[in-house]
């Protein structure tokens, strides 16, 4: 027999030995969540229950067999009697045994690619969107429908709300969407998000056949019930609404697929669904160190309408967190760098991370990783450098400082219709042999090819700056990254801009072209523990290391621009920030930047502090200002930390540098004013005096930064 006291806490136990009724299990991060379930099942077994009783529905099919096997391990036999699957499994097997009316003949299901197929026949048979290059791709109409389907709301709603400058082809999507459905069903087909539905049809249309699966399956366990959509809710009613033996586990904190179709409100009405529910929080943490927890804690305690928890440990030591504070978005990236540096001296580097909101934020870290020689890979969005619409843009570049680039002219003849590789071989040997007639003859006939020449020489005749060189090539690019890319172009944007920032740190467009060009520093790095990871926080859920990075922590990064405008949006992203927190295990570094790069604001901006952080008490975490001499310094919060604590802390050490970045700066003198021309900060770049602030500093425009008032100490005057 299992000592059940012995392996589990009492939170845990008490979940392991609930059988019977309706059971919410309330697993916070790292609180032994499948460890729970491996023993509960164990225990179902020795308590007599049948294995072919219980259901147990997780969200992947690797998630189920590795409990399954755990909880067999224990008892010290297989327990595959037990059904063990996915939603969309368990469905498929039921259908496959009761085909639903229509699909008595048989019945087929579609994986993707043969359901992509069957969409873009529909769209060809109804000749809609043709000749149109803006109209979305099928992939992009897929999830369109998809996403339709699993919230369970309009399609025009959707567009409406996740892709607006989708929203005037509405009644073009609207009928394909119908066209396909009537494929489906005249060709005996369904698709993936087709079974779940037909399965609640089958269900609520046969009273005998449900009555017959709640009587096989009177035990059902449901794995990550935060993630679950509106009918996978339903079915669970359906099934366990006779018996209410059901288990239901999961973490409202940890809802953060709402744009998949998951609705944190089913977990929270877990209790409403089955009355006389127990629920079992489940709060004692294995993963991180104490510190970590009272600031994920505290993320939460602004959290509406959620079952309060507070994770605890018994791993008491531990830093405080950092929140650094970089003068910006740019040298966030340096310091982030130097940060990773120091924790390799720690932790091996596969266990440290770098996590951000959305993919394209990572773009300056990547860079500064590549020319560090860190090897790094990312999860969740492409490297900068392999990006479609960052190669079309440096295409330009490149040809401009070398007119025999062969590939990048390529690229560009690649991106206009009617060009084919001959073509574009035709064009470039005219190009390098000047032969200016044939060039001419067959430029008329591309003639959107013929303005990226054109472009390409004008640039090449002036003397820019990296900056004005990225700018004037976006600019043009603009309509052809739309014309390209229409299904998510506003976010290639995004990314188009960082790019240009990232010129604005360089005085040689030929030093920003090969800096730009490093690939990761150790190619083998995929398959070797000689990497750090970059990842956006939706990827890097489940995944946790002893230290992690979370950056651009400011309002309209993270929080998504998007999620302001709805306070449930708002809440979604609080759970997101309390997931990055809770991947650490030891180090916890919290990323806010003062200034944002904004291009259509002709450079950066002040940022507000996400809110998230911006409420967190001052006694959880250690503060650390960039200064304009490029140094940490460490702002004091002793008293209140004391105040708060009660226990007599003593105060933290006097202020000092960090992160190896520089000293805290030279002392002050007063300097005569010179003559305005032209210096270098250490940060900002290259930047113009403007005008001379008495008696030590000096208003200088620094592009891509603005007007900023420094001590001349701090900067390189040109002579």
């Amino acid at each position: 027999m299992i000592d059940y006291k012995k392996e589990l806490n009492p939170a845990q136990y008490e979940a392991a030995m609930t059988l019977d009724g309706p059971l919410l299990c309330i697993a916070g991060a790292g609180s032994g969540k499948t460890r729970t379930v491996v023993y509960r099942l164990a225990n179902m077994v020795e308590q007599g229950i049948a294995a072919h009783e219980i259901l147990l529905l997780t969200f992947t099919r690797k998630a189920s067999q590795e409990m399954l096997h755990r909880a067999g391990e224990l008892l010290g036999h297989g327990i595959g009697a037990v059904s063990g699957g996915t939603f969309h499994g368990f469905a498929y097997s039921v259908l496959r045994q009761h085909p639903p009316q229509g699909f008595e003949n048989g019945l087929s299901i579609m994986d993707g690619a043969d359901a992509s197929e069957a969409l873009k026949y529909c769209k060809d048979m109804l000749g809609v969107g043709k000749g149109d290059k803006s109209f979305p791709k099928t992939a992009t109409v897929m999830g369109m429908l998809s996403k339709a389907r699993n919230k369970e709301r309009d399609l025009g709603d959707i567009l409406q709300r996740e892709a607006f400058h989708l929203a005037a082809y509405r009644e073009d999507l609207c009928e394909i969407a119908g066209g396909y459905a009537r494929y489906k069903r005249e060709h005996g087909l369904l698709d993936y998000d087709d079974l779940l539905f037909e399965l609640e049809a089958l269900l609520q249309s046969q009273p005998e056949m449900l009555e017959h699966y709640r009587h096989r399956f009177r035990y059902i366990m449901v794995d990550e019930f935060q993630d679950t959509n509106l009918v996978q809710s339903r079915l669970v009613q359906l099934l366990a609404g006779g018996h209410r033996n059901v288990m239901a586990v999961g973490d409202d904190a940890q809802s953060i697929y709402a744009f998949r179709g998951a609705n944190v409100q089913n977990i929270l009405d877990f209790p409403n669904m089955f009355p006389g529910t127990r629920i079992v929080k489940l709060e004692e943490n294995y993963r991180s160190v104490q510190p970590v927890l009272d600031l994920t804690n505290a993320i939460l305690e602004g959290a509406p309408a959620a079952f309060h928890k507070t994770l605890f440990t018994s791993r008491k030591e531990g830093d405080l967190p950092q929140m650094v504070k970089p003068l910006s978005d740019l040298t966030q990236a340096n310091l982030v760098v130097n940060k990773v540096t120091e924790l390799r001296r720690t932790y091996e580097a596969r266990e440290i991370a770098v996590l951000f909101r959305a993919g394209y934020q990572s773009y300056h870290v990547e860079m500064q990783l590549a020319k560090a020689g860190i090897p790094f890979r990312k999860f969740g969005g492409v490297k900068y450098s392999d990006a479609a619409h960052v190669k079309d843009v440096m295409s330009y570049v490149r040809l401009m400082l070398n007119p025999l680039d062969l590939p990048a002219f390529n690229r560009l003849a690649g991106n206009v219709k009617g060009v084919g590789p001959k073509t574009a071989l035709k064009l470039y040997d005219a190009s390098r042999l000047s032969e200016p007639a044939v060039l001419e003859k067959s430029l008329k006939k591309y003639p959107d090819f013929g303005k990226d020449l054109a472009l390409v020489d004008a640039l090449r005749r002036q003397r820019l700056e990296p900056v004005e060189v990225l700018e004037e090539v976006l600019e043009h690019y603009k309509p052809r990254l739309m014309q390209l890319y229409p299904d998510d172009y506003p976010r290639r944007e995004h990314g188009l801009e960082q790019l240009v920032q990232i010129a604005a740190t360089y005085r040689d467009l030929d030093l920003f072209v090969s800096d730009l060009s490093l690939e990761d520093p150790n190619p083998e790095a995929q398959d070797t523990e000689n990497h750090i990871t970059l990842s956006t926080v939706h990827s890097a859920k489940g995944l946790e290391w002893d230290a992690v990075m979370v950056i651009d922590l400011v309002e309209e990064r993270f929080p998504s621009k998007q999620a302001l405008q709805k306070p449930e949006d708002l809440e979604e992203e609080r759970r997101l920030m309390y997931v990055a927190c809770t991947r650490a295990r030891k180090y916890l570094g919290l990323f806010v930047p003062a200034s944002i790069y904004s291009r259509g604001g002709g450079g950066n901006e002040p940022a507000m502090a996400s809110p998230f952080v911006r409420d967190l008490p001052v006694y959880l975490y250690e503060e650390w200002r960039e200064g304009y001499a490029g140094g940490l310094m460490r702002r004091e919060y002793a008293q209140q930390r004391t105040m708060r604590l009660g226990d007599g802390v003593p105060a933290p050490p006097d202020a000092r540098p960090a992160f190896g970045t520089g000293d805290s700066g030279p002392a002050v003198r007063t300097t005569s004013p010179r003559k305005l021309g032209y210096c270098t900060h250490k940060i900002f770049g290259r930047g113009k005096l403007v005008q001379h602030v008495p008696p030590d500093k000096y208003r200088v425009n620094f592009p891509g930064f603005g007007l900023k008032v420094i001590m001349e100490a701090y900067l390189n005057m040109e002579e």
